[in-house]
């Protein structure tokens, strides 16, 4: 019998297997976004049930973001001990129903607590599910970051747009549990389909420890360099438009809408993108397409032109921190879960924390000057780029 009648069978069992992989993940990623963003428009409400005020309300999103970055290392080193397919499991049932617990907190002292395993489990989650995606990405020798990080803002743009029609036809409590339903069932359906990838176990009895070698802290500088424009876009892009362009409170809106619509584009673009020229020459593109859009916008005369600069930097964006994270999960002799937690901890520190300062700076200064200066941070991720070689896929390093 002819070998290519044989093999071919198997190779075609071995692309269903993958492709299932890849959905799985894709979902995973969407549950993350949709939970995210089904939380942002419970907020007026969390705030007026527990009748407290700003600042507090600062606190506790503070408290979100702490849990966050200190469950995110403890997900990577048990992901280099058991795998990333049980840890994001774990994760993904703990998070499902942390919306339903918030929601019926009935104090400021349970919701620090509710708040912190809502930041943490969605950290470790997001941590567990970009190594999963790396290891899928190396099962189909092809990059699936960027898309699976478009499921995710697909997701958050899911729960943002039920979360208040839910609300207000229905009720807090029944949102809550419909959100904690829907997370049950992609759950579900993702469970069966998920890429199995256990260590060998001499890796995992290894100690745990942060890793001492100067790469992955170079790749997690890539990520929160990349990291904290996002963030400071998201939280200070109307307030720009409105205080500083002169922008009527609708088109306002449209600064961080650009900016989205145009990242969730690019990545589900960008893995095609990054197979056909390589993820250094992508970074490099990208970098240099975010640093033009955000002068465009720092140093813009109107609201029109400083929103055509968001869009034309959310396009550049889109698709540094996925190269970030994949090349976080591939480095030669680190185990993936280590070298994904510092990439992801750094960079999400920097969306978590840098707008605070931002915030600070900007009473001072003005925001113009802020997001003319962010570029400084895009020529330094230019200077690191080279180091992206490490999120391509069966190429040599």
């Amino acid at each position: 019998m002819d070998q290519r009648t044989e093999t071919a069978p198997k190779a075609a069992v071995r692309q269903g297997y993958m492709s299932k992989n890849r959905l799985a993940v894709s979902l995973l990623f969407m549950m993350n976004g949709f939970v995210t963003g089904s939380w942002a428009p419970k907020i007026p409400e969390f705030k007026d049930r527990l009748g407290i005020g700003e600042s507090i309300l600062g606190l506790l999103i503070l408290i979100f973001g702490v849990g966050s970055l200190v469950l995110m290392p403890i997900a990577g080193g048990f992901i280099a001990r058991i795998g990333s397919e049980k840890v994001v499991k774990i994760t993904a049932i703990i998070l499902s129903p942390l919306l339903l617990l918030l929601t019926l907190v009935p104090n400021v002292w349970t919701a620090v607590i509710g708040m912190f395993l809502l930041g943490g489990f969605v950290g470790a989650m997001d941590v567990a599910m970009n190594a999963n995606a790396v290891e899928v990405e190396k099962s189909m020798r092809r990059a699936i970051m960027s898309s699976c990080h478009a499921y995710w803002s697909l997701g958050g743009l899911i729960g943002a747009g039920i979360g208040g029609f839910l609300m207000a036809r229905f009720g807090v409590l029944p949102h809550a549990i419909v959100v904690t339903g829907l997370c049950v069932a992609v759950l579900a359906i993702a469970w069966p389909m998920m890429l199995a990838d256990q260590p060998h176990p001499a890796a995992a009895k290894e100690k745990l420890r942060l890793p001492m070698t100067p790469l992955p802290w170079l790749i997690g500088l890539m990520a929160l360099f990349s990291m904290i424009p996002e963030g400071a876009v998201l939280d200070w892009g109307a307030l720009y438009l409105r205080n500083e362009l002169g922008a009527s409170v609708e088109l306002s809106g449209f600064g961080f809408a650009a900016f989205s619509a145009t990242m969730a584009a690019m990545r589900f673009a960008g893995d095609h993108v990054r197979d056909r020229f390589g993820a250094t020459r992508t970074l490099r593109i990208c970098t240099g397409t975010a640093l033009i859009g955000m002068v465009l916008a720092g140093l813009a005369p109107n609201a029109p032109v400083a929103i055509i600069g968001f869009a034309i930097a959310g396009i550049g964006i889109s698709n540094m921190v996925p190269i970030a994270f994949s090349a976080g999960g591939n480095m030669p002799g680190l185990r993936p879960g280590i070298g994904l937690a510092v990439a992801t901890f750094m960079g999400y520190s920097g969306m978590l924390f840098a707008p605070s300062l931002i915030g600070f700076i900007a009473e001072h200064s003005g925001f113009a000057v802020i997001f003319a200066s962010i570029p400084v941070l895009f020529a330094v991720v230019l200077l690191l780029s080279h180091h992206a070689v490490h999120a391509d896929h069966g190429k040599e390093h």
